[in-house]
């Protein structure tokens, strides 16, 4: 995200192996941890506001072209995969995500072009509250199930200036965060290391003939192109590196539970940057799903 989390789930969140006990929090370094989370939520969600900006002049799937570009460079940079090494059950689920990745980013992007970024990364956040409550059948977790219902109701409410194709964009990308984290459990137990990640930045490779097309009928001005690569490094590269260190720092609980603050952080990012501004009953649906996430990462 989207990171993935814009609000797409980070890489290093999904992939990379959960803390054990011994290096659940470093001693001292839970407030250093915690204020790296902001930093890189804010991070996140700024860049994908920063991605706004570009797409008039070359739409979601222009930016999102170039933002895989530069996600896949910083990717597999770090993570130096042997990719000649891997065997056909570790290719399977890293095209697989690859594939999530690229369709996540792109339905991400556009829907944020349609119905803001506060209400898309929100919706978007469904994805891995499904995934969390998959396999609960507890009755906190119920309630919480129905609780995030009702908030989408509010946020999804038939009214004449409803963009039901930015609704339904944003939905696909919680889809695809719900099996970003599926197959990323799945690539964390084949491939050591950050290799999984860096493997999916593949995904940039498929977007060189779209990139290609979409530039060459909508040719970038020098400022959409700076927007885009600023994307790149504000909603790929720094998250994921910052979250790298961030897991060294907290637990694996409290990294889950704060990062149920992302759809806060969109909607204020998006009213600042892109004066965005909400109602009182999205704000109440937003907090109510913002919620219900963190009640039901914290239990489990």
């Amino acid at each position: 995200m989207l990171r993935a989390m814009t609000a797409e789930p980070q890489p290093a969140t999904a992939l990379r192996p959960r803390p054990g006990p011994q290096e659940g929090a470093r001693p001292g370094g839970r407030a250093a941890g915690v204020a790296m989370m902001l930093g890189s939520g804010l991070s996140n969600q700024t860049g994908a506001a920063v991605a706004a900006l570009a797409f008039p002049v070359v739409g979601p799937a222009g930016v999102v072209a170039v933002r895989q570009w530069v996600a896949g460079a910083v990717l597999l940079a770090v993570g130096r995969p042997r990719m000649r090494t891997f065997t056909r059950a570790q290719w399977w689920p890293v095209l697989g995500l690859a594939a999530v990745f690229a369709v996540m980013n792109l339905s991400l992007y556009t829907a944020i072009g349609r119905i803001g970024l506060g209400l898309a990364v929100t919706l978007e956040f469904l994805g891995p509250l499904a995934v969390a409550l998959a396999a609960t059948r507890r009755r906190t977790d119920l309630a919480c199930a129905l609780a995030a219902a009702a908030a989408v109701v509010v946020l999804t409410r038939p009214r004449p200036a409803a963009d039901y194709a930015g609704i339904a964009l944003a939905l696909l990308a919680a889809v695809c965060w719900a099996c970003y984290i599926l197959l990323g459990r799945t690539v964390g137990r084949r491939l050591p290391g950050v290799q999984g990640p860096a493997a999916a930045a593949v995904s940039g490779l498929a977007y060189v003939p779209v990139g290609a097309v979409v530039l060459a009928h909508r040719p970038p001005t020098a400022a959409a192109l700076g927007y885009a690569v600023t994307a790149g490094v504000l909603s790929s590269a720094v998250p994921f590196l910052s979250d790298l260190l961030t897991l060294r720092r907290v637990p694996a609980r409290l990294f889950g539970t704060f990062m149920s603050v992302n759809p806060v952080l969109a909607a204020l990012v998006g009213t600042a940057v892109l004066d965005q501004r909400l109602g009182p009953y999205e704000w109440a649906a937003i907090a109510v799903i913002v919620t219900a996430n963190a009640v039901v990462v914290t239990r489990r």
